[in-house]
C-alpha cells in the first residue's frame, strides 16, 4: 500500500523528464552548426544563380537579342487574338503571378491538353523543349501552340493575316517589309495530317507563297522567343546562402537557411541523390528520364521522349530547317542528339526545381500534389528504377528536403531592360 503513492508521484516526473529531454535535443538539432567541406561548398556554388553565365545567344535566331523584337514578341504572347475564339493567348497559361506557368494539372486552352504546362524559368538556357523535347529552340517552341487544335488553335495563314491586320509596321520595323499577298487565302490553311480541311486549304496555296508565310510565321516564334528570353530567375535564400558560405560568412550563412533547410541540403547534394539530374543553376539537367511515374495514369499512355524524338527530327522550323538563321557547323544539339527511342519510351524531360514549392501539382500530367508526395514516390520506385539513385531516406530527411526546397523559391520576371519600345501607334 504504501509503495502505489510513490508510483503516482514518480510517473508525472519521468513524463516531465522526457519531455524535457525530447525538446532539447529537437533544439540542439535545430542550433548545432551544419559543416560543409571545401568540395561541398564547391558543389552549392555550381548549383547557385552565381555560376549562372550570360544569357546565350541562339544561333537559329538571329532576332533574339533585338530588343524591338523582344518588345513585338511581348505584344503577341498576350494578344488573345491570336486564338480561335479569341480568349487564349501565350499569357493564359503563362501566368506571370504564377511563376509564367497555370497551377492546372494539365494545360486548358480551347481544350484540355494532355500535359501540364511548363515554366518559363530560365529556358533560354534550354536544349530541348516541351515534356518530350520535341523542339530545339525556344522560337520553334512558340509557334507550337498556336496550330495545335487543344491550345490556340488558329494556323499560320490567320496569323499573317492577323500580323497584317494589327502589327504590320511593328513587324516591318524588325523584320522588313511584309510581302504582299493576293486576297482569299484561307484562315484555317496549314500542313497536318490531323485537320483535312486546313491541309487541303494550304495545299491549295502555291509553294512560293507557302513559303512567304512560312518566314513570317516563322518570324512571329522568334519575335515571341526575344522576349520570352528575358524570363529570369533572381537570387532565392539559397543564393544568397551559398554566397554568403563561399564567402566564409557564416553567421550571415546561418541566418538565412535554418539548420533544418541546411540539412535538407546537405541531403540533397549527398546522399538524396537529387544531383543526378538537378544540376547546374537552373537545378535541371536538360535531360529526360524515365522515372516511373507514366505507369501512375491508369488508362493513358504517353510516349514521351520516344515521340519527341522523330517530331523535332522532321520539324521545318529545326535549327537545321530552311527558316533557320543558323550556319553550317552549328546546331550541335540536334546534329549528335541521341535518337534511341527505345531508350526514350515514356521519358520526361527534367523540370527546373526553381520556384518548385510555388507551382503545385507536378509530373507531366499533375499526378501528385506536392512535393512531399514527389521525394515519396521517388524513395518507393528507386528500388527497382534504375534512373533513380536515391537511398532509403527517413520521414525526417524527407521533411528536411522539402524544408530546403523551399528556399529555391525567389523572384521571377521579365528583365524589361532587354526589352525595347516601338511606337504607341505601332501597338
Amino acid at each position: 500500500m504504501s509503495q502505489a503513492p510513490f508510483k503516482l508521484r514518480i510517473a508525472p516526473f519521468l513524463l516531465l523528464l522526457i519531455g524535457i529531454l525530447i525538446a532539447l535535443n529537437v533544439v540542439f538539432a535545430e542550433t548545432s552548426r551544419v559543416k560543409w567541406s571545401q568540395e561541398e561548398v564547391e558543389t552549392l556554388t555550381s548549383l547557385s544563380l552565381q555560376s549562372l553565365p550570360p544569357l546565350p545567344d541562339d544561333p537559329s535566331n538571329d532576332y533574339d537579342t533585338d530588343p524591338q523584337a523582344a518588345r513585338l514578341g511581348e505584344i503577341v504572347f498576350d494578344d488573345e487574338r491570336f486564338s480561335a475564339n479569341g480568349e487564349v493567348s501565350c499569357a493564359s497559361c503563362h501566368l506571370e503571378n504564377k511563376v509564367f506557368q497555370d497551377g492546372l494539372p494539365r494545360a486548358e486552352g480551347l481544350e484540355v491538353g494532355p500535359r501540364r504546362t511548363m515554366p518559363l524559368i530560365g529556358v533560354a538556357y534550354n536544349d530541348w523543349f516541351f515534356w518530350d523535347g520535341r523542339k530545339d529552340s525556344l522560337w520553334s517552341q512558340a509557334l507550337g501552340p498556336i496550330e495545335n487544335p487543344l491550345e490556340h488553335g488558329i494556323s499560320r495563314t490567320k496569323t499573317v493575316y492577323l500580323i497584317d491586320e494589327h502589327y504590320k509596321r511593328a513587324y516591318e520595323t524588325v523584320f522588313g517589309e511584309l510581302p504582299e499577298f493576293p486576297g482569299g487565302y484561307p484562315e484555317i490553311a496549314r500542313p497536318t495530317e490531323e485537320n483535312a480541311t486546313a491541309a487541303r486549304a494550304w495545299q491549295s496555296i502555291d509553294k512560293h507563297h507557302r513559303d512567304l508565310i512560312n518566314v513570317i510565321y516563322a518570324n512571329i516564334g522568334k519575335a515571341v522567343a526575344a522576349y520570352v528570353r528575358t524570363i529570369l530567375p533572381d537570387p532565392a535564400p539559397f543564393d544568397r546562402f551559398v554566397r554568403a558560405l563561399s564567402q566564409g560568412d557564416r553567421e550571415k550563412a546561418d541566418s538565412i537557411l535554418s539548420r533544418k533547410q541546411q540539412r535538407g541540403l546537405k541531403i540533397f547534394i549527398g546522399r538524396g541523390g537529387c544531383t543526378s539530374c538537378h544540376t547546374g543553376p537552373l537545378l535541371t539537367n536538360n535531360q529526360f528520364h524515365d522515372t516511373g511515374v507514366n505507369d501512375m495514369q491508369e488508362s493513358e499512355y504517353d510516349a514521351g521522349r520516344a515521340k519527341g524524338i522523330p517530331k523535332v527530327q522532321h520539324d521545318r522550323f529545326n535549327c537545321l530547317g530552311a527558316y533557320s538563321d543558323a550556319e553550317e557547323g552549328e546546331c550541335m544539339a540536334l546534329r549528335y542528339m541521341d535518337t534511341s527511342t527505345e531508350k526514350y519510351r515514356q521519358a520526361f524531360k527534367t523540370p527546373t526545381l526553381r520556384n518548385v514549392t510555388e507551382r503545385p501539382p507536378y509530373f507531366h500530367a499533375g499526378q501528385t500534389k506536392t512535393v512531399r508526395e514527389v521525394i515519396t514516390f521517388y524513395i518507393e520506385e528507386s528500388e527497382e528504377n534504375p534512373e533513380l539513385e536515391h537511398l532509403d531516406l527517413t520521414q525526417e530527411d524527407v521533411d528536411e528536403l522539402v524544408a530546403f526546397l523551399r528556399s529555391l523559391n525567389g523572384p521571377v520576371h521579365v528583365h524589361r531592360d532587354l526589352i525595347g519600345r516601338l511606337p504607341r501607334d505601332m501597338q
